[in-house]
């Protein structure tokens, strides 16, 4: 298994996915959809598991590391303003598919399907999810049957940490054991991530599998080209716009997508930024030599924000559809206001990251009908799968590129092998 790569092994979970998802969608074999959808749960579950004192110990840890660093204002602005440039490009590919398709003119999808969203976008949520509700930034939630489920807010735990890792560092010596017992229990953390990153293969079969057997392919018929311009765009992005990028910056392209290669892959099955975050930050430290004092702030705060799937290329392409099939003209201050909402709306909707929600805050500012997210649910699955593994590749991108234009990478990582692939 040594020699048999990760990224091979992700390959061949993926395949031995879709061929269990086609035999229980086939077979009609609600158990096996019921095995394939516990066993995703699950692994998803333990990757989310470690997300909130991995966050906590890493920053923590990297504040008191970043004394040694005399550019960390530096990093963070231009870590924003990669973030900005390349969601505005992205923006641009989708408002250009969008329009050479037309999807909104092509669509057969039934107008009865047209609803409002259950939630929407909002100006203020950025400011609401930064403060802290509590010092763990964990929230509950009771359903109607009387469970109550157990959430987190990332931001919230990245602004918690920063501040006890200011104030640690400002209270000197005394908070000395308190910093190195954040190393320590961050070693261990990183040592049972690793753990749960090797069954990556497993987790995958699973969640493609589950993504077949309960969804197939049958919604694309009235609103195929609809998802044919989103997976364009998405194309676009991760094999045109990306590669150019990291051309330009001369990082070596070949060597970042076999690095990051099981990152877009668990993003594509796994639909969560969040769920990757632990396997996106390792693999950007240990084998893109992006600096672990960077990497730490960087990465929890690349996947709440930095979206160009679900934020620039998603609300572009699916606004112009609803336009397209009301009938109402767009006009040239109206792109414009897609840009915009694109590039500062993903910080916006931090607090309720989703694809659906950044969509109507568009739709909001451009006063197209929110009823029009209802025709697009149906095949909400099959393209979230494309945009996170979008999300993901994009946020590794821009860790690797602010790294390097600050002369902090370690250059010789590119010539390693992943270091997930070694025991």
């Amino acid at each position: 298994m040594k020699k048999f790569g990760f990224g091979a092994q992700v390959f061949t979970g993926l395949v031995v996915g879709l061929i269990l998802g086609f035999v229980a969608r086939a077979g009609g074999f609600e158990w096996l959809a019921n095995f394939l959808t516990w066993v995703g749960s699950t692994y998803v579950q333990l990757l989310k598991l470690l997300i909130p004192p991995l966050v906590f110990t890493a920053v923590v840890t990297s504040v008191a590391n970043l004394r040694k660093v005399t550019n960390a204002a530096r990093l963070a602005g231009q870590t924003l303003i990669w973030f900005a440039i390349t969601a505005f490009v992205s923006v641009l590919i989708g408002i250009a598919v969008a329009l050479s398709l037309r999807p909104g003119e092509t669509s057969t999808v039934d107008p009865a399907a047209a609803g409002d969203p259950s939630t929407t976008g909002s100006w203020l949520g950025f400011i609401e999810s930064v403060v802290p509700a509590n010092f763990l930034g964990l929230t509950a939630k009771a359903s109607e049957d009387g469970a109550i489920s157990i959430g987190f807010n990332v931001l919230q735990i990245l602004v918690i940490s920063l501040v006890v890792g200011v104030a640690a560092v400002k209270a000197g010596r005394k908070a000395q054991p308190f910093i190195e017992f954040s190393a320590s229990l961050l070693e261990i953390i990183q040592v049972a991530l690793w753990w749960v990153i090797r069954l990556a293969p497993i987790g995958s079969a699973a969640l493609i599998g589950k993504a077949i057997a309960t969804y197939g392919w049958e919604a694309l018929g009235s609103l195929g080209m609809f998802v044919l311009a989103i997976y364009i765009g998405l194309a676009l992005v991760i094999f045109a716009l990306y590669p150019a990028v990291l051309a330009l910056n001369r990082i070596p392209v070949r060597e970042f997508y076999r690095h990051v290669w099981p990152v877009t892959t668990l993003g594509f099955v796994t639909r969560s930024s969040l769920g990757v975050l632990p396997v996106t930050q390792r693999t950007v430290e240990k084998s893109m030599g992006v600096p672990t004092e960077y990497a730490s702030f960087a990465m929890p705060l690349a996947a709440t924000t930095k979206m160009d799937g679900c934020a620039s290329i998603y609300p572009a392409v699916a606004a112009i559809f609803v336009a397209q099939f009301y009938g109402i003209p767009l006009g040239v201050a109206d792109y414009f206001l897609i840009i915009v909402v694109s590039v500062l709306g993903s910080a916006a909707t931090a607090g309720t990251t989703g694809a659906t929600v950044m969509l109507t805050l568009t739709l909001s500012a451009l006063g197209l009908p929110l009823s029009g997210v209802g025709l697009l649910l149906a095949v909400e699955p099959i393209v979230d799968m494309g945009r996170t593994a979008v999300n993901v590749t994009g946020q590794a991108v821009v860790a690797a590129v602010v790294s390097k234009r600050e002369g902090i990478i370690d250059e010789q990582a590119w010539e390693r092998e992943p270091e997930t692939v070694r025991a």
